[in-house]
């Protein structure tokens, strides 16, 4: 009796069933063979979060495959002291507790560009000023919520009173620094980080690194804005960015990025690169987004290449998920490699 194995490697079988040059179009053919075997998670008490990723990456499958890789790519990146570390952060991060791991990467000297969503910046403005996010849950009444003046992002709860007291510190601020305006948003940012405590704002004043938002209209930080101007001359200047981030992007020998999510920082980032001579020779990707729905957050870094926004020999991976998860476990086993 001829079994199905022995029928797939006669000649016969080869031809029903090839094992190389599977033909994908005209134009392309793909080698189909074997790699390293697939090695079994072994979970132990008292393992690092070091030795759990590198265990995910000899697994090597799906996204804690993809997120074993991430943390190679990281580390080489923070490793080569060419590289200018561009950060993208995107999503709701603040809110969820993820403010400090990127305020101690500042810290610690492994972020040279920060680009931020105004929202993140608004969050990390409250919690600096003494106001905190709490735990809630999504599964309530959002009208009840309205009632009760607390405001939801998913099972995140935010009292208006955050608010208010956000307003107050935004509004004198504005005051103090319209007698100098007009400020570029980077140079604005720098100045109310230098008037906060803690975060990330205030991490990056420490540091002097740059803080990007080049969607700040579209936060709170843009409405406070708006209703300053309201009975004073605008503070802000919106679009005299570009020059600092094109002469970051021109002057960077080398390049890499860290994004969280997508959306304007991603973009905003990767466009600088469209004017440089170069692009990025790194690139992580952490988002929770499809491919194949044509959006920015979900766009595979492959498709970055088409652009020239990152090399075509660049070492890039995008990892799958949420990142309140994917981001603690990069950077800690990142950290952990580094020592410090």
């Amino acid at each position: 009796m001829t079994t199905v194995a022995a029928f797939m490697r006669n000649t016969r079988g080869r031809e029903h069933f090839p094992a190389k040059n599977y033909l994908l179009s005209p134009r392309y053919t793909c080698t189909m063979e074997c790699g390293e075997s697939v090695e079994q998670v072994v979970i132990r008490p008292g393992m690092t979060v070091g030795e759990l990723v590198a265990a995910m990456g000899r697994a090597g499958a799906y996204n804690g495959g993809a997120l074993a890789r991430a943390a190679d790519i990281y580390e080489a990146m923070l490793r080569d002291g060419e590289v200018t570390r561009f950060f993208g952060l995107a999503g709701a991060m603040v809110p969820a507790g993820m403010g400090r791991i990127v305020s101690d990467l500042v810290d610690a000297g492994f972020v040279d560009v920060l680009v931020s969503t105004g929202a993140n910046l608004t969050h990390d403005i409250i919690e600096a000023i003494g106001c905190r996010h709490y735990h809630g849950t999504a599964s309530c009444s959002d009208v009840e919520l309205r009632d009760a003046e607390i405001n939801r992002i998913y099972d995140v709860f935010l009292p208006n009173e955050s608010f208010v007291r956000f307003e107050e510190f935004l509004q004198e601020r504005f005051d103090d620094l319209s007698p100098r305006a007009p400020f570029t948003v980077r140079k604005f940012l720098s100045e109310i980080g230098e008037s906060l405590p803690s975060g990330i704002l205030a991490s990056a004043a420490r540091r002097g690194v740059p803080v990007f938002c080049p969607a700040l209209a579209d936060s709170m930080v843009g409405l406070q804005h708006w209703l300053f101007t309201q009975t004073h001359r605008p503070v802000l200047d919106a679009l005299g960015d570009m020059q600092d981030l094109l002469s970051l992007c021109f002057e960077a020998k080398s390049a890499g990025a860290l994004l969280v999510g997508g959306g304007v920082p991603k973009n905003f980032i990767f466009q600088g690169m469209l004017m440089a001579p170069r692009g990025f020779e790194y690139a992580v990707q952490l988002t929770g987004d499809r491919p194949d729905l044509g959006g920015l957050s979900g766009a595979t870094l492959d498709e970055a290449r088409s652009w020239g926004k990152i090399t075509g020999t660049a070492r890039a991976v995008t990892v799958y998920g949420d990142a309140t998860i994917t981001l603690p476990l990069l950077v800690a086993a990142v950290r952990e490699r580094l020592g410090v």
